[in-house]
């Protein structure tokens, strides 16, 4: 028992000396994120302080080189909060993000930002990219599309009205919760969620909360926050809701489908210089006439540019009109995907690129 107590002792000093070098490497990085933001700020009104394409090389870096037994989750993260910590010394973030707190999208701001930003949750998707539009704040967050669910048409309809530019995407694994007050899921007599929500965990509630009203609210943040003041009610919701509004975990990954993910954008002024590994979403119509589709998808085929989704959404200008929402590999700023969005201005009736933008680091 002493020789065990005594290797407890060094392994624990050994700890102790790591913890203290930790701090002084993460405060001498701290130290040149100060210097670099003073450098950005001389002679200079419109700076960019936060740069999208740098720090997806930077988390790519700690993927490829991370040793363990950290995870690579667990070691992006990690990174990404000390970059999030950093870069508030420079300029806090400021973004805007579809609330309240504790929705899976506020979540997704906090995955792709950090911790550090200023965050504002705001009630609708609109208001979102109204908020970044006037300069309130950097960048907004908003949902795009879900793997069980589709598009999420809000955005895609605001997206083709905005000059908002797509700089970045967030891919986050949903995981639903029933939370509440009590402790006895035989007490619930209501259940609160987003409308994805109750359509993504509808078996599991048919199977255990049987003839329980279901009740549809603006997100699941909403529904967290009603379920705080109703002791007989439950939201589906994330775990940081919980946490946010002190409510217990009845019961975990109540989700039909364990591969449920949903896809979000980032939202902002500017386009991100190319990372590498870049995403460029664009949205078109096209004549009304055979083979007019085949012929935009051709162009892209003959550059050999992978499509990595298409979309289509009713034009709500003329029946059976459609608008497509493509997504391709690369960046805009690079010759093969400028050649064919020359090429695409003939094959369209109308093209708007959304944005250029590093793919999500997972």
């Amino acid at each position: 028992m002493a020789d065990e107590a005594k290797e407890l002792h060094v392994l624990r000093g050994e700890i102790d000396a790591i913890d203290i070098e930790l701090l002084r490497l993460i405060n001498a990085r701290a130290t040149l994120a100060v210097a670099v933001g003073m450098a950005k700020r001389q002679g200079r009104v419109d700076v960019a302080f936060y740069r999208p394409e740098r720090e997806a090389a930077i988390l790519r870096r700690v993927l490829e080189q991370n040793p363990g037994p950290l995870s690579a989750p667990e070691a992006t993260r990690l990174m990404r909060e000390i970059m999030s910590a950093c870069l508030a010394l420079e300029h806090p973030l400021g973004v805007a993000y579809l609330g309240p707190e504790g929705t899976y999208t506020h979540l997704a701001a906090l995955k792709h930002f950090g911790g550090s930003i200023h965050g504002t949750p705001v009630t609708t998707i609109e208001e979102v990219m109204r908020e970044v539009e006037a300069g309130n704040v950097d960048y907004g967050v908003v949902p795009v599309e879900n793997s069980l669910e589709g598009g999420i048409n809000q955005t895609l309809d605001a997206l083709g009205k905005s000059l908002l530019k797509i700089c970045g995407e967030v891919v986050l694994n949903i995981h639903h919760q029933l939370l509440s007050r009590t402790g006895d899921i035989a007490a619930i007599k209501c259940v609160y969620a987003h409308t994805h929500a109750l359509a993504q965990c509808r078996h599991w509630l048919a199977g255990n909360l049987a003839g329980v009203e279901c009740t549809a609210v603006s997100s699941n943040g909403e529904a967290a926050r009603r379920v705080r003041d109703e002791p007989d009610a439950a939201a589906i919701a994330g775990e940081v809701a919980a946490e946010i509004y002190q409510l217990g975990v009845l019961r975990r990954n109540i989700e039909d489908d364990p591969t449920n993910t949903t896809r979000f954008v980032v939202l902002g002024k500017k386009t991100p210089a190319p990372s590498g590994k870049d995403l460029t979403s664009l949205m078109f119509t096209t004549l009304n006439r055979p083979g007019a589709l085949y012929d935009v998808l051709s162009v892209l085929a003959a550059a050999k540019i992978s499509l990595t989704r298409i979309e289509s959404r009713p034009l709500r200008q003329e029946a059976w009109d459609y608008i497509f929402f493509v997504d391709i590999e690369g960046h805009a700023d690079i010759d093969s995907v400028r050649n064919v969005l020359a090429q695409l201005e003939d094959k369209t009736s109308w093209l708007k690129v959304l944005g250029s933008y590093p793919r999500a680091v997972t």
